[in-house]
Order: C-alpha cells, then structure tokens, then sequence
C-alpha cells in the first residue's frame, strides 16, 4: 500500500514539473505566393494550436498573370488609353499604347521608341503573324487563363509554339501595320467560362517595373 502511496506521488510531481516548463514555440513562413504567414504553434494538454501572423507586401505574382509592364523601362508613357480612340469598342479592340520618352518631356519620341524591346508579361505559348491587318508584326502569348497582344513590332525574337516567361523577350518596337509611328498596342484578355474577354491593361500593372 505504502509503495503505491509513493509510486503515485512520484508520478504527480513529474506531471507536475512538466507542466510548469515554458512553452515552445516553432515558427514557419508559409509558401503560398499570395498569401505569406508566420505560424506560432503551441503544444498544450495534447492539442495543436496555431494562430496566423499575416506578414506585410505582396507576394510575387502569378506567372500565369499578365503582370509588369512589357517595356521595362521607367520612360515608358502611354499614348493611347483603353477603349478611346483607335481601341473602341473595347470589347473589340481594347488596348493601350505604349512608347518611350527619351528626352524626359513626357511625350513619346520616335528615337527612343523605334527598335527598344518588348517583353513577355506572363507564361505562355507564341503565336507570330508577320504583315497582319491592322496589328502589323503581332505577337500572341497564350496560357489556360490569360492572352495577351503586342502588335506593330518592328522584328521578332520568337517562334510559332514557342513557350516563354515573365520577363524573356518577343521582339522589338515598330509601326508595322497601321500605325502613325513606332510604339507598342498592348492588348489583355482573360478566358471566363470558355470565352476570352478583353480586360483593361491598366488593371495589370503595366508600368510596374519587374525584376
């Protein structure tokens, strides 16, 4: 009986010591692109339980997603905005037009835009049309959710199929087609229920510069 006594009591004081130890703690950063977080996990009567740190900044964009702007330059102006003009009805023709200011007067300049190059804003499979009416030199970068169009090229870098990343260059500023003078129509659409709908550039960074 006595050796029971004791056996119990021993038992209870280890019980006892192991709860008054302090809590550890593991911390993790989540993977998620858009989502990052720190996680403060806790052991406690046998139970898990995790409390969310939401960490502050954007996380890197979707790939997939037409993301920066295709000139990579901190020149870049537009010259024509979305559904005016030459890109009405926007559900048709919505575009923007892009150039670069060269000489810092906030206009666009023939000599700063003729030949700079153009960049992919997204991942996606290339379709070229050489000499197309009206886009000229016009460059398809397509995926499963988004396509977008870089028309009045001067020169392609690209091939039918092939398959490119944000930031791998298509080719190079032109007037190809019917166009008053060498600059870049930009075009985004975005497949919904099995229908590609033209969306507004503006809405996609396209002056944000990527690294």
């Amino acid at each position: 009986m006595i050796f029971l006594v004791v056996v119990s009591l021993g038992i209870l004081a280890l019980w006892l010591r192991a709860h008054d130890e302090p809590v550890q703690y593991t911390r993790w950063q989540g993977l998620a692109p858009a989502v990052m977080t720190n996680a403060l996990v806790s052991a406690n009567d046998n139970s898990l339980r995790a409390v969310a740190e939401p960490q502050q900044g954007r996380g890197q964009p979707d790939a997939q997603r037409p993301y920066g702007n295709p000139l990579r330059a901190t020149s870049t102006v537009m010259t024509q905005g979305y559904g005016v003009g030459t890109h009405a009805p926007a559900n048709v023709w919505g575009a923007i037009d892009l150039a670069i200011d060269s000489t810092g007067n906030g206009m666009a300049d023939p000599q700063g835009s003729w030949n700079h190059p153009i960049y992919a804003t997204h991942d996606g499979a290339i379709t070229v049309t050489p000499n197309s009416h009206p886009a000229g030199n016009h460059v398809w970068i397509v995926n499963d959710a988004y396509r977008t169009g870089y028309a009045h090229l001067a020169t392609f870098t690209v091939s039918n199929g092939q398959v490119v990343a944000r930031g791998d260059l298509i080719g190079t500023m032109g007037s190809s087609g019917m166009s008053s003078g060498p600059h870049l129509d930009y075009q985004v659409w975005e497949k919904v229920n099995g229908a590609w709908v033209n969306r507004n550039p503006l809405d996609f960074s396209p002056f944000e510069l990527v690294p």
